[in-house]
């Protein structure tokens, strides 16, 4: 069983912020990620641009580079690889972590590959991974699809999008300039007044125009082979429908946070954390990242949620006297 100084669970951009600060301070570290690293960027709309600019997604001191203001989900993709190459961080990519017990100074960690000892961890999870269900008979067609990659495929089809913020009102537009039919339902009365600023006049005007159909302050009841069905505020209808997207939102895996020991607070519905260093309710147990936020995912984005990685590194580093790192 190989044995680590600290093991980060999740190899998105916090968590390879982690990595690199923890790396900085002689704490010998593995990073273990269900998917491939960045995996959340890989789920992003192929061609999406981020609302920032490229300084403001940096880490580990290099810098980004963009073709244009703002960088797209291409060149942060590549942009990460070669922050992970730099620092040559020790990474372990489509390996699930199942279970952590033990405790501080000596954890186990058990993954679908290996099994390793660890005496710090850090969960960089993130949030992006698990999908809010749309709890309706019929969500498990594999016509239902809670990430939107791109629009080619649906060309002259009638799809359904579900939501009414950026994920879904991007994912609608797209839709409709490749050909596809799309009709956008949504529980409130009109678009998120969060939708970016250069999107929502032109989904606004879409729906105006009729080219977009749209339901408000309506709900998807069922979801059929090759239709759908929705309770409108005058009536319940069923519409023909070839593919649905569910663009409601992600949420973190409350389940294995809990598994650990882990909960958010009732009232904040946050976990409750040293705010100095970053370590949860569980000693040894360091949380990084949107999952500091808890339910509350707006809080937390890569521009912030970058820094944890020296608060946490300072905090173990600090735990460990440099007689007991173990060679890196």
């Amino acid at each position: 069983m190989q044995q680590y100084d600290a093991i980060v669970v999740g190899a998105g951009p916090t968590g390879l912020a982690c990595g690199i600060e923890l790396k900085q301070r002689g704490v010998n570290t593995l990073l273990i990620e269900k998917g491939c690293v960045v995996n959340s960027l890989y789920n992003y709309p192929t061609h999406m641009v981020f609302f920032t600019t490229p300084e403001l997604l940096e880490i580990g001191g290099l810098p980004m580079t963009s073709l244009n203001e703002k960088p797209g989900r291409t060149e942060a993709l590549k942009y990460y690889r070669r922050v992970a190459e730099y620092y040559q961080l020790n990474i372990h990519q489509y390996e699930r972590v199942l279970s952590i017990s033990g405790r501080d100074g000596d954890f186990h960690v058990a993954t679908s590959k290996a099994e390793y000892r660890a005496r710090k961890i850090v969960l960089a999870t993130g949030y992006y991974d698990l999908p809010n269900k749309l709890d309706v008979p019929g969500e498990d067609l594999d016509k239902v699809i809670h990430y939107y990659k791109e629009p080619h495929p649906y060309y002259n089809h009638d799809v359904l999008v579900v939501g009414a913020k950026n994920s879904a009102a991007i994912a609608a537009l797209e839709l409709y300039w490749t050909g596809a039919r799309v009709t956008l339902i949504h529980r409130g009365k009109s678009i998120s007044d969060r939708v970016k600023y250069w999107i929502k006049p032109n989904i606004e005007n879409r729906i105006k125009n009729g080219e977009i159909q749209s339901y408000f302050n309506s709900r998807l009841v069922e979801i059929l082979p090759e239709s759908v069905v929705i309770q409108t505020p005058d009536d319940r209808i069923t519409l023909k429908n070839d593919f649905v997207f569910a663009m409601t939102g992600y949420r973190p895996d409350l389940e294995f946070l809990a598994s650990m020991g882990i909960r958010l607070e009732p009232e904040s519905q946050k976990p409750r954390t040293n705010a100095d260093t970053l370590e949860s309710d569980r000693p040894g147990i360091f949380l990084a990242g949107v999952i500091v936020a808890g339910m509350h995912t707006n809080e937390i984005f890569i521009e912030n949620g970058r820094f944890h990685g020296k608060k946490i590194a300072e905090a173990i580093a600090e735990s460990l006297s440099p007689a007991a790192l173990l060679s890196s």
